[in-house]
């Protein structure tokens, strides 16, 4: 059984017991997230797809971490003028295990 969540608009595809790092959520480690906005619930015999999202549907998961997604560097360049600037970010993310997919 799989179903598709939105999450700080971005989907994502979880199984219960799988680990998902999706971008910052608040909670402390161990607690609960529900995420009501399911997209789609799939259960091995049948799809049920919501328009936009399924009324009835939930995943519940559980905050395992929050850490820092991996550096990316931004380089600005302006042609003929030796200006170059180079910044370097990462992402807050958050880890989750899905504990229950429910619908």
């Amino acid at each position: 059984m799989y179903a598709v969540v939105r999450s700080g608009g971005r989907s994502y595809r979880v199984e219960e017991g799988a680990l998902v790092t999706v971008g910052r959520r608040a909670g402390d480690v161990g607690s609960t997230i529900t995420f009501d906005d399911v997209l789609l619930v799939a259960d091995g015999v049948r799809i049920r797809a919501g328009t936009p999202h399924l009324s009835d549907a939930k995943v519940r998961a559980e905050i395992v971490g929050h850490g820092r997604g991996r550096k990316i560097r931004v380089f600005k360049y302006k042609n003929k003028t030796r200006s170059r600037k180079t910044r370097g970010h990462r992402q807050d993310e958050t880890t989750l295990r899905i504990t229950k997919i429910e619908g």
